[in-house]
């Protein structure tokens, strides 16, 4: 049975974590009661605050919870992910992170876990991680694609309202047939799957959105996903 995966284009606990709204809506997906979250922080190099703020908003919750060191003392992958009931990973640099990952073998572990029904989340670089590919600042300069783990098919942009490089981007790589059309979250929206298939998307903050972004011509074609507000 396949898993369900919510991408957030940016925003939640890492901003806001005595508002945990989107992390709320991910906890009552989860098909436990209290369900397990484990976070992996490596695409902030394991920030210290970020981890902080984790504890904050989930600890607001009913769930379970632990964040998991690829650079210290590095417990039982395996069996870490094995009694998780949501995994989570963070922000940061995608492409460092996704080598931690590959080196450690966790992608082939996130990819099993998704394929066993585990909820799989995460913002901006944890979501991108989830595609084909992705639009990513992990290079210095211009925004670049970067292949993923290609659980969920075609490419993602995260933080699409929220930094001035990511829509001349989506059209630079649509404009050179680098993809026929992009997935570009806002901040404060996410997009949820179940299985391969969108289910909805969210806006977590008021007035976000979800768009299918493709092009006519020399125009940039966004079309809205199909949405549910939680905003407060």
């Amino acid at each position: 049975m396949a898993g369900q995966i919510i991408a957030i284009g940016g925003g939640g606990f890492g901003r806001n974590p005595k508002e945990p709204i989107i992390e709320d809506y991910i906890v009552n997906t989860a098909s436990s009661k209290k369900p397990k979250v484990t976070f992996f922080p490596t695409a902030s190099a394991e920030n210290k605050d970020y981890i902080v703020n984790f504890y904050n908003a989930f600890s607001r919750l009913d769930c379970t919870f632990d964040h998991i060191s690829l650079f210290q003392n590095t417990p039982n992958l395996d069996l870490i992910i094995d009694q998780s009931d949501i995994i989570y990973i963070g922000g940061g640099n995608t492409k460092s992170m996704l080598s931690v990952f590959r080196e450690w073998k966790l992608d082939q572990l996130l990819i099993k876990s998704y394929n066993d029904g585990k909820l799989l989340c995460g913002v901006s670089a944890g979501a991108i991680c989830w595609f084909e590919k992705g639009i990513t600042d992990s290079w210095e300069g211009d925004l670049r694609m970067l292949d993923c783990l290609n659980i969920l098919p075609g490419v993602c942009c995260p933080h699409y309202d929220g930094e001035v490089k990511r829509k001349p981007s989506v059209k630079k790589f649509i404009e050179n047939n680098q993809a026929s059309s992009i997935l570009c979250i806002e901040d404060g929206a996410a997009i949820h799957y179940e299985g391969k298939n969108i289910k909805k998307a969210i806006s977590f903050y008021p007035n976000k959105n979800v768009y299918d972004v493709s092009m006519t011509g020399d125009s940039l074609i966004e079309k809205s996903i199909n949405k549910i507000d939680i905003s407060k």
